[in-house]
């Protein structure tokens, strides 16, 4: 079957604790928690390895694991990795974090936060390949000391015009040329924004080994089941193409609250998987 991770944040903004937020996903079958950096702490990166212990042992005493991190940059609104003056304290802030991924179990990072990638409008370079590959070699080079995997994130042009596409991110991977930095794909932002289906383009570059990391979300931002994305179709693509990893639940809207979105999202894409595997026999 399916292994499901679920993005934290949707419990978390519900107000549960973080023993709640595993208690539910335990109850659900979620074998893991993506954990959203603003969950966690007010600066996250300030977070002791004691502070990493305490969340890892609360985790991992429900039968669950941290798969990742995500809205690295949320918590830090004026930090940026397109302005050179910010340059440096932002690249020391992501350090730590990917510092934490480690100390927390994590296996990945993903790079979202579009408005701390926003193009400096003095700067025609900003924003640019690379102008991007020389702000994350040294993160490249950091996740590969600490054996985590730092993903860029492509988002849709309704939130930032800097790294789009899978191609464009493609493009950046190569360009930094680490295997611990590497790029994913979240289907409501490739739903929104790609030329082929989503299922097309987990096919077409799934076995390339640029993408490392999955979420799935409908292109209405809620959970997989409350929209019309054909999930049978991406399901049965990371079924063919043999993924290893866990696949991030990440909804922005609730059905009812976080608990039903979550059951909602994780009910789906295992029947999804399900039909997959008796098409397959």
């Amino acid at each position: 079957m399916i292994a499901l991770s679920l993005c934290n944040e949707l419990l978390a903004d519900d107000g549960l604790s973080l023993d709640q937020q595993c208690e539910i996903a335990a109850a659900l079958g979620y074998m893991g928690l993506e954990l959203s950096l603003g969950s966690l702490a007010a600066q996250p990166h300030l977070l002791s390895d004691g502070d990493a212990g305490e969340i890892r042992q609360t985790i991992e005493s429900h039968g669950l694991r941290v798969t990742g991190l995500h809205w690295l940059l949320a918590p830090y609104p004026e930090l940026s990795i397109t302005d050179p003056a910010m340059r440096l304290e932002t690249q020391a802030v992501l350090s730590r974090l990917v510092n934490l991924c480690a100390a927390l179990g994590g296996r990945v990072l993903v790079h979202g936060s579009p408005a701390q990638r926003e193009p400096v409008s003095s700067d025609p370079a900003s924003g640019s390949i690379g102008q991007l590959a020389d702000f994350f070699a040294p993160i490249a080079r950091a996740a590969r000391e600490a054996d985590v995997t730092y993903c860029i994130e492509p988002l849709s042009r309704a939130e930032t015009p800097v790294i789009n596409t899978i191609a464009e991110a493609a493009r950046l991977v190569e360009a930094i040329g680490s295997p611990a930095f590497r790029t994913m794909i979240d289907t409501s932002a490739a739903g929104q924004v790609e030329a082929q289906p989503v299922a097309e383009l987990l096919r077409e570059w799934l076995p390339t080994g640029v993408l490392a990391h999955v979420q799935v979300n409908d292109t209405n931002r809620g959970a997989p089941g409350m929209g019309s994305d054909p999930f049978p179709d991406i399901v049965s693509a990371l079924r063919e193409t043999g993924w290893p990893h866990p696949v991030a639940i990440e909804p922005f809207r609730t059905c009812i609250d976080g608990t039903t979105t979550a059951a909602i999202g994780a009910a789906t894409i295992r029947a999804c998987w399900s039909a997959a595997g008796r098409a397959e026999d």
